[in-house]
């Protein structure tokens, strides 16, 4: 349990009753492992044959509801029925070269589907605690002299995803000044830890050399861009500072959630090469697996959450590898 914070039930005497947009996503699924060990009564919105995996183990403690972001119906419905106390809004389009392939479903779930649900909320007339998950991809190019990014840092994207993501972080600021929805926009950063898409490098890396270990591929492990920098932080931390948000936050403010310090892509390869049963695997450079614009650097400055919060990552980021790496392992095994 996050022994760190208060319940919010000891205080309201009530079970509090939270909705996750995208709860059997990455990290929709620890905030609701999280959010049980809370008190709080959880409800969590997937689109119609969502893969359901990442929630198998707490499915009979929650409760699921149909509901498209692009449909403005079906969430005004279920959160009228629901009458939550606190909004996570997690779902997304969240993997930036898929957004350039298809810029408008990113939009219509990014942009859209933030708008759809806060009007739902507004329509509903209830006044629950919004937290909106933004995104480091809004920062976009970011100069050397502006490092660690602040909030105050001029948004440059370099990607329909993070164009998304801006107008989906503007539009929560909108209607907490327009229509005095209780707002809180969180910046995440790179966060990882198992069950993440294997889409994204440090996944990708671990379920290469998880299917080598097991003989099903060649010792040749396939990579992008290994220069680049990013702010890493273990997704199991990263939902303890969405929790925190909706309970010490100021309304209608944004803060970057982040560790603090940059790593080199190379030094997460390194690492899991390092851990790995097999000696010897090749590097091979895949053009398709480099962005046409790659961010060179994401570091942030996390000093305005920590001053609200307190909040600070307690999981060593080699044990993230190392539990991503072993969660692969347990996934080529059942192959």
């Amino acid at each position: 349990m996050f022994k760190s914070v208060v319940r919010i039930s000891d205080i309201m005497k009530k079970q509090p009753r939270s909705l996750i947009t995208g709860i059997n996503g990455f990290a929709g699924s620890y905030l609701a492992e999280l959010l049980i060990k809370e008190g709080h009564k959880i409800h969590g919105t997937s689109r119609k044959l969502s893969n359901l995996e990442n929630i198998s183990q707490i499915t009979k403690s929650i409760t699921l509801i149909e509901a498209d972001l692009r449909d403005k119906k079906m969430l005004l419905a279920a959160i009228e029925m629901i009458r939550p106390d606190y909004i996570f809004h997690l779902a997304a389009q969240s993997f930036a070269p898929a957004s350039i392939d298809n810029p408008k479903e990113t939009f219509d779930i990014n942009f859209f589907g933030t708008f759809n649900l806060l009007d739902a909320v507004k329509e509903s007339k209830l006044d629950p605690i919004i937290q909106i998950a933004c995104s480091s991809e809004e920062y976009g190019l970011v100069y050397p002299n502006e490092v660690p990014i602040k909030e105050t840092n001029p948004l440059r994207p370099l990607n329909p995803y993070a164009v998304s993501k801006i107008g989906a972080d503007f539009l929560g600021y909108q209607y907490f000044k327009t229509y005095g929805l209780k707002v809180i926009r969180t910046r995440a950063f790179n966060h990882e830890g198992p069950r993440r898409g294997e889409m994204f490098a440090t996944s990708s890396f671990a379920k290469q050399i998880a299917m080598i270990e097991r003989g099903f591929e060649k010792p040749v492990l396939y990579v992008g861009n290994l220069t680049v920098r990013r702010d890493f932080t273990d997704v199991r931390d990263m939902v303890k500072a969405y929790y925190l948000s909706v309970i010490k936050c100021e309304l209608g403010e944004v803060y970057n959630v982040c560790s603090g310090r940059a790593i080199k892509i190379e030094e997460v390869l390194n690492y899991l090469l390092s851990i790995s049963k097999v000696r010897g695997i090749k590097i091979k450079k895949d053009p398709k697996r480099t962005r046409r614009s790659e961010l060179p650097i994401l570091l942030g400055d996390n000093t305005k959450f920590v001053k609200v919060t307190g909040w600070r990552p307690e999981i060593d980021f080699h044990q993230t590898l190392s539990d991503t790496l072993n969660y692969w392992r347990e996934r080529v095994n059942q192959t």
